[in-house]
């Protein structure tokens, strides 16, 4: 469900000469013209590198990778450098908006010389690929990878074995560690340079609103879903407690780790079977259905352009089929981690995902899609508008789509034959609710991890225990094993060793049901939320084309007005959604204990 969706970096291949006098309106407006022309070619070089080294990893991949993003880098790094000489000049709306976009187009900034940029990028592609190439080897003859050590956590319920499956996976992540002390180093230093307290000042500077009001945005949102977390919380424990016993799960505390059914413990969908109620079940399963229809990898995907063609939108171009990488290739290493890609900025569209015949994926592949529905809706704005409100928007149409997967939706393709009662909601909601909502607290602490490394408030010599201690307090969880500063756990979760800011998955969580709530207001849908389908509909099409056709042009408030008619994000159509559970919930857990 989660995915990095690639960026393609903004750098500028001529360099400008700075001029000795005070800059002019005339010679910015000169500077974006030149560097807008000047940027597709260096940002489809890197791209194209980028995909051959995320599908087809080896060493010669990863220099070439290496070297096209140290050049990128360089370059961008310079151009965010001479855009801050126009800082102070009462400059038009486009010509300001633009310059403040390209000192902020990198993720990381390398410090302005050559030796670090190169070290930067060095450091940067060997860490993803030490994660694509990660496996654990239980004895001589036997080894693991994610893929597979992911489903030994699905399907086992031996408590010992998924506690060694756990610990496993995290074997790959201590050699990152000294990398990734240096990668904070670098990148603090870029960021200064641009004029940023710390790297993560800047990330927090891309959200049209100072870095402190940002972060204070998401603690606002965060206390809105809290209470709703908090009863999750409480029953998944219990219902483990169950199944587990008082010697591994406690009445009131953290729930260990290894027994949520995914290796961070991220999304709890796949321990349904062991929480679910006795009478909800809804009649059918999406991956049985699946299978027995002989689903295949590109039907999957076509299941899922088809959600968009309903909607009004044109067919993907015949180069997505070519190109894009549906089936995890057995005769190299491949980063599995779903992904979207426009390697041109423009109609070259791309997803990369290792795809499994599953429920969960068909939902993934909803979301990939809707990354690149958005890319090529504001292929044709200028180049530094070519991107979403902000990240946390295009992060959030896939999944918008993905809640109209109804019963509703499924019927009408084919895949079940009736809907369930109302009845079964429960359980469905319950199932969602498993994903969606238990994923809110650790998509708000990766990013607080992170932010507090780079500010200093957290030293190298304390990564693991800072981990720790906020995926116990936002997320209610522990380790199941002693855990040290010898180990990096934070480097088992992909977007860290791959660079990928965090945030943007907890805004598409509460974004996502935001634009639902509005989308079914728009075609009058006047039933329970959860039920609500937009396939078929040209209208919500409409609507939601008005804002993707925006991309970057506007600050993000003005695109969520656009979509829904607010210019705040708003958490409560999370608690509209799930209103039934919350009531269910709360009913269920009289008698135990909440929080820990």
């Amino acid at each position: 469900m989660l995915c990095k969706l690639i960026g393609i970096l903004l750098v500028s291949m001529t360099p400008a000469l700075a001029s000795a006098q005070d800059p002019t309106r005339e010679e910015a407006a000169a500077f974006i013209e030149r560097a807008e022309a000047e940027l597709l070619e260096v940002w489809q070089d890197s791209a194209r590198a980028s995909w051959v080294q995320a599908t087809y990893i080896t060493e010669d991949t990863e220099l070439l990778a290496a070297k096209a993003s140290e050049k990128s880098t360089a370059l961008a790094v310079q151009l965010a450098q001479e855009a801050a000489r126009f800082r102070e000049l009462d400059l038009p709306y486009d010509l300001d908006r633009k310059l403040r976009l390209l000192r902020l187009a990198l993720t990381v900034p390398a410090p302005n010389n050559p030796e670090d940029t190169r070290e930067l990028a060095l450091i940067e592609t060997s860490m993803e690929s030490a994660y694509g190439r990660g496996k654990y080897c239980p004895d001589q003859e036997t080894c693991w990878d994610l893929q597979v050590m992911s489903k030994m956590l699905v399907e086992s319920q031996d408590e010992e074995h998924l506690r060694t499956v756990w610990k496993g996976w995290r074997t790959v992540s201590p050699p990152m560690r000294d990398d990734f002390t240096r990668y904070v180093e670098l990148g603090n230093k870029g960021a200064r340079e641009l004029g940023f307290d710390d790297l993560g000042a800047m990330w927090r500077s891309q959200y049209d609103m100072p870095p402190d009001a940002f972060a204070a945005e998401l603690d606002r949102l965060w206390e809105q879903v809290k209470p709703l977390y908090d009863s999750l919380h409480a029953y998944v424990r219990f219902r483990l407690r169950e199944t587990y016993g008082p010697e591994i799960v406690p009445a009131d505390g953290p729930i260990p780790a290894h027994l949520l059914g995914n290796m961070w413990a991220q999304q709890w969908g796949n321990i349904y079977p062991l929480v679910a109620p006795a009478d909800a079940d809804p009649g059918y399963d999406l991956t049985e259905q699946l299978v027995a229809k002989r689903t295949d990898a590109e039907e999957m995907v076509r299941y899922g352009e088809r959600f968009f063609l309903s909607l009004g939108f044109e067919p993907l171009p015949e180069t997505f089929w070519a190109r894009s990488l549906f089936v995890q290739p057995r005769d190299r290493d491949v980063v599995c981690h779903a992904s979207a890609w426009s390697v041109d900025a423009g109609d070259d569209l791309r997803i990369k995902m290792c795809i499994n015949i599953t429920g969960e994926d068909f939902s993934t592949i909803h979301h990939e899609l809707g990354h690149n529905f958005y890319q090529r809706a504001y292929m044709d704005q200028p180049t530094l508008y070519r991107g979403s409100a902000n990240d946390g928007f295009h992060e959030a149409i896939g999944d918008t789509l993905a809640l109209s997967v109804t019963p509703a939706y499924l019927k009408q393709l084919g895949l079940i034959e009736q809907e369930p009662e109302p009845s079964k909601d429960i359980g469905l909601l319950l199932h969602m609710a498993l994903d969606k909502i238990a994923f809110l607290p650790f998509g708000l602490l990766v990013d607080q991890w992170r932010w507090r490394v780079f500010s200093g408030e957290v030293s190298s010599a304390q990564y693991n225990q800072a981990w720790w201690e906020l995926r116990e307090h936002y997320q209610g969880v522990v380790a199941p094993v002693e855990r040290s500063e010898a180990d990096f756990d934070p480097g088992a979760k992909y977007h860290v060793p791959a660079s990928v800011p965090y945030s943007r998955y907890f805004l598409a969580h509460i974004l996502q049901f935001q634009f639902h709530r509005a989308l079914c207001n728009e075609v009058g849908y006047e039933g329970p939320l959860n039920r609500c389908t937009i396939y078929g509909s040209e209208v919500a099409g409409a609507r939601l084309n008005a804002m993707l056709e925006m991309g970057l042009s506007r600050p993000w408030p003005e695109a969520l007005e656009a979509m829904t008619g607010e210019t705040e994000m708003d958490a409560t159509a999370i608690l509209d959604y799930f209103a039934p559970l919350k009531a269910w919930l709360d009913e269920k857990n009289e008698g135990h204990p909440t929080g820990w």
